[in-house]
């Protein structure tokens, strides 16, 4: 039986939008399903815009604001925006030094970037895409799906400061594709969720005593069930093909993320935290900075996304420019 504090099935992206712009109206402002940041009107940069599907929360609307998303268009439930609203969004974005379109390798997603970019190349606008698809296979079981998940968001801070330090749009999105291809997530799910809409679940992953590695974003599968262990074995499991794929040595600096799925407590967070630290560490490998929380979640499924991304000078001095958004602060 599905318990969630709703009042429509069919109004709840809209119902969360009003609210959010309720709540964060100092930062940004809602217009329909489009979330606007109010640092955008005296933007005299490159601009960055992102759309997606609602409930995945915080992600990707919490993160519009100072330093980092200008525009997110909000799609309806787990499903992204058509490529018109989209294109609406980048016009709504240019303030004459180009944008940059940020999309996550989903093929909704993808439809709609691809569509958004043709109407925006047609009108002539100076537009470039960068598309995240950092998910990697944990072993040969596993589907090679390349999908985008919680790396996007440190993504979108690095972008939105080098756009400040006015950066050109290549530029900027040299660095953002740069960074795309320095980071890698597994995804390891222990429980399902269900979808808000009608109360169905993504799996029956909940009622077993395994937990599953490589599971996606939404619980679409593809990955390998294995008994449900600890964090440290569960560290022990999956940094290593991380490390691997992104050839991480002894001497490189790297960032670490722990993103809860939504039902994962931060009990549970920062203790893999810890553990994904303790063996980078081991490995000579130095953790130069973080996110641990709920970034990007669906629902009420419980698990985690650890990413890595091998970071330079220039991605830490991007990194610890300010930033203000309704989730992310950094003075």
């Amino acid at each position: 039986m599905m318990k969630k504090f709703i009042n429509s099935q069919e109004t709840i992206t809209e119902e969360e939008l009003a609210g959010l712009g309720l709540a964060y109206g100092d930062i940004l402002t809602v217009d329909d399903h489009t979330v606007v940041s109010k640092a955008l009107a005296d933007a005299d940069r490159v601009t960055v815009v992102t759309y997606g599907g609602s409930g995945h929360e915080p992600a990707q609307k919490g993160f519009v604001g100072k330093g980092m998303l200008d525009i997110q268009v909000d799609g309806d439930i787990f499903a992204a925006p058509n490529g018109a609203a989209v294109f609406e969004a980048m016009k709504l974005a240019d303030k004459g030094h180009g944008v940059l379109l940020l999309t996550l390798n989903y093929a909704g997603d993808q439809l709609a970037g691809k569509q958004a970019m043709k109407l925006a190349k047609k009108a002539g606008m100076n537009v470039r895409q960068v598309v995240t698809g950092e998910e990697i296979r944990y072993n040969d079981e596993c589907e090679d799906n390349q999908r985008g998940l919680a790396g996007c968001v440190p993504l979108y801070h690095i972008a939105a400061a080098a756009a400040a330090e006015g950066k050109s749009l290549d530029e900027v999105a040299d660095i953002a594709q740069r960074y795309a291809d320095n980071m890698a997530s597994i995804t390891v799910k222990s429980t399902d969720a269900t979808h808000p809409q009608n109360g169905m679940s993504f799996g029956d992953l909940g009622e077993t005593d395994q937990m599953e590695i490589g599971a996606g974003q939404h619980g679409e599968g593809g990955g390998v069930r294995v008994p449900m262990a600890s964090s440290k074995e569960t560290v022990a499991l999956i940094a290593p093909k991380l490390v691997e794929h992104l050839s991480l040595t002894a001497g490189d600096k790297a960032f670490v993320m722990i993103n809860g799925c939504g039902a994962t407590t931060m009990m549970e967070q920062l203790i893999l935290y810890k553990d994904a630290v303790e063996y980078l560490n081991g490995l000579g490998i130095e953790v130069v900075a973080n996110m641990v929380g709920e970034i990007l979640t669906v629902q009420e499924a419980a698990g985690f996304q650890m990413n890595f991304a091998k970071w330079d000078d220039e991605f830490i001095r991007l990194w610890n420019t300010p930033a203000h958004t309704p989730v992310f602060f950094k003075e």
